[in-house]
């Protein structure tokens, strides 16, 4: 359990972006034009749908596309490690938070052309500006956080898989503390010796923009980070857990083409069995 309090504390920064998604994207949409016809409104937060929908549409893709082309090149049952797998997810980050600061440049780059000033104005630009990054942070959390839970149940020893678990739940609930954090300490050092502030009660002269670019520098030193603790990483792995994969994946193949009796599969079930007992 302790060996794995690296990769936790690199999973950290990813649980505050995960938390701009609920609280900053949302607060942005607020003050952009949400028509869709003539009489509906879109809800700002009904943009969180998108994160859901794209989150599980990867998923999709990943288990049915992605996996069997590169389980044939990595001869891993997953496709991926574990480890990789959340570091493709870190990366997306980083260009979430990119993105974030380029949307929240343009729009105060069309608020200041119209001059909306006002804490409760609309900008006249369409709240669909913000998809981009609600794509990207489902597409990533398919990667982050699948990778995170199977990472920390999988790698826990045997009578201490619950503990695991929490390790999941704990990266989360420290991502909003300090995204909480963050943004108080960020608004707080930035209003010093009279400056205006990044961050206000009125996005429209706010600079979040700086605020996502901060974030972004933070998220990519965080996987930095997470590439040497990773590479220092050594999986508590089960080798016949794999070879036992492989066996039932191949099983159907062999008794399709007749190349193997039920006698023999069973015997190699129950070698792998035993085998897997012995390392035990």
């Amino acid at each position: 359990m302790l060996k794995m309090l690296p990769i936790l504390a690199a999973t950290f920064i990813p649980s505050t972006i995960v938390a701009q998604a609920q609280t900053l994207f949302i607060r942005q949409g607020t003050t952009l034009n949400r028509h869709l016809g003539p009489n509906f409104q879109i809800p700002p937060a009904s943009l969180a749908a998108f994160f859901t929908i794209f989150m599980l549409t990867s998923l999709v893709l990943y288990d049915r596309l992605f996996v069997p082309i590169a389980r044939k090149y990595t001869r891993n049952p997953r496709g991926l490690t574990l480890l990789q797998r959340l570091g493709i997810g870190l990366v997306l980050h980083v260009t979430i938070m990119v993105t974030a600061c380029l949307a929240e440049r343009k729009r105060l780059s069309v608020a200041g052309e119209h001059k909306v000033f006002g804490k409760h104005e609309v900008v006249p630009l369409t709240i669909f500006i913000l998809l981009p990054q609600f794509a990207l942070g489902g597409i990533a959390e398919s990667f982050v956080e699948t990778a995170k839970i199977e990472f920390f149940y999988d790698q826990a020893p045997e009578g201490m898989k619950s503990l695991g678990t929490s390790y999941f739940t704990s990266s989360l609930g420290i991502g909003n503390f300090l995204s909480s954090f963050l943004l108080k300490t960020v608004a707080n050092i930035t209003k010093q010796h009279g400056r205006k502030g990044w961050i206000l009660d009125n996005l429209n002269v706010s600079r979040l923009d700086y605020y996502y670019a901060l974030l972004g520098v933070l998220s990519f030193l965080n996987f930095f980070f997470f590439l040497f603790v990773a590479k220092r990483f050594v999986y508590s792995v089960d080798v016949t857990e794999i070879k036992r994969d492989f066996a039932l994946e191949t099983l159907p193949e062999m008794t399709s083409t007749k190349d193997i009796s039920e006698t023999a599969k069973r015997h190699i079930l129950d070698s792998l069995s035993h085998e897997r007992e012995s390392c035990v």
